[in-house]
């Protein structure tokens, strides 16, 4: 499912985020930068070492205590299709009385700013928390969806930014999410 909001294409797709040729990928990361399961995992795996490399440095010299919910670092994309990976570490769900949908939509707000930053016209996103994190997906969805979209309609400068899916039940969510947010 596609939109256009100005010169950007909002898209919804199903599949494996590792396996997007855009200019970048964002990394449900967890604070350590070092890899972990689900989406991060995968991204490390496929990336290869320079990635890991890279956010070594990064833990080294700008987040020695782990980098912050919220918060969002770029690295090359060592061996995937994308040329870079933004590393973001999603909120865990506490029940939603404790700044989660503020903490996500800075995961998602961040991300596009760095994109922006460095001049990036295509990126791809992950639902960042609904996995081992618990964050209903149900919520989510709108809070990814909004944010990008308010975000986009002040900045104009990516070309595309994608949500990609894996599971058949999270891709759904977000289409119908994405048609209900369209016609408010």
């Amino acid at each position: 499912m596609d939109f256009q909001l100005g010169s950007t294409t909002l898209r919804v797709v199903k599949g494996d985020i590792t396996e997007h040729e855009t200019d970048a990928i964002v990394n449900a990361a967890n604070a350590t930068l070092m890899g972990g399961g689900g989406v991060d995992g995968a991204i490390h795996r496929r990336g290869g070492p320079a990635i890991l490399r890279e956010c070594k440095e990064i833990r080294r010299t700008e987040w020695p205590d782990g980098l912050p919910t919220g918060k969002a670092v770029i690295t090359g994309g060592g061996t995937l299709k994308a040329r870079y990976v933004i590393h973001t570490v999603g909120p865990i769900w506490r029940g939603g009385r404790a700044g989660e949908a503020e903490l996500l939509a800075n995961c998602y707000r961040n991300s596009l700013a760095l994109a922006r930053l460095k001049g990036l016209k295509s990126i791809a996103f992950p639902s960042i928390s609904t996995g081992a994190y618990g964050y209903p997906i149900e919520e989510a969805h709108e809070v990814a969806l909004r944010t990008a979209i308010s975000f986009l309609e002040r900045e104009d400068r990516l070309g595309e930014v994608r949500f990609v899916l894996f599971s058949t039940r999270d891709h759904e969510i977000y289409e119908r999410g994405m048609t209900c947010i369209i016609k408010d």
